[in-house]
Parts: C-alpha cells; sequence; structure tokens
C-alpha cells in the first residue's frame, strides 16, 4: 500500500475551476482501486507554525501499489480535464510514503 499526500495551492481565484477538475478526478481513484482517505481545506486560524504556506487544499490517497497511481494519473477521462488543473492550481507538492 502506498500514500500519496498533496499539498495542493491554486491560483487566486480559481476555485472554481478547481473544483470542477476534482470533481472528475477524485471519483476516478477508485476505478484504480484508490481510496481517498482525506480531504482537508485548512483554514489560517488552524495554521500553527511551518515554514511552507497553507495550502488550499490537502488530500492524502492510498493505492495498493505503485502501478495503480500511475495508471490513475493516465486515466484517459482524467486527461481530457488536465486543462482545468493546469489553469488553476499554481503549485503542489506531492508526497509518496508507506504506512509504519
Amino acid at each position: 500500500m502506498i500514500y500519496i499526500t498533496q499539498l495542493i495551492y491554486i491560483h487566486e481565484g480559481q476555485e472554481h475551476t478547481f473544483h470542477q477538475f476534482e470533481d472528475v478526478a477524485i471519483p476516478l481513484i477508485e476505478k484504480y482501486k484508490g481510496k481517498l482517505l482525506l480531504r482537508l481545506r485548512p483554514s489560517a486560524g488552524q495554521f500553527i507554525a511551518g515554514e511552507l504556506e497553507m495550502p488550499y487544499e490537502v488530500h492524502l490517497v492510498s493505492f495498493p501499489g505503485e502501478e495503480d497511481f500511475d495508471a490513475f494519473k493516465l486515466d484517459k477521462e482524467r486527461e481530457k480535464f488536465l486543462h482545468l488543473k493546469d489553469a488553476s492550481v499554481r503549485k503542489m507538492l506531492l508526497v509518496r510514503g508507506n504506512a509504519l
């Protein structure tokens, strides 16, 4: 099992565009045996300390293996909507890990 954590930073004013992409991408996770474990949208009052800026959203997703995650990323339906992601996401930090 692999775990993918994404810190997602979007362009100001592009929330609707980002949500349009997520409305397509998130349901596809299950098609590749993945699970959306957490989807968080932190607020300024929740930030305690750190060097990173606060992301718009944080996602924690699991897949049985790397090949399942790769298949999800290459999904043809998802690829049709990548322009929405490109237009709305300013940057993203992706962290891969395993449960201990």
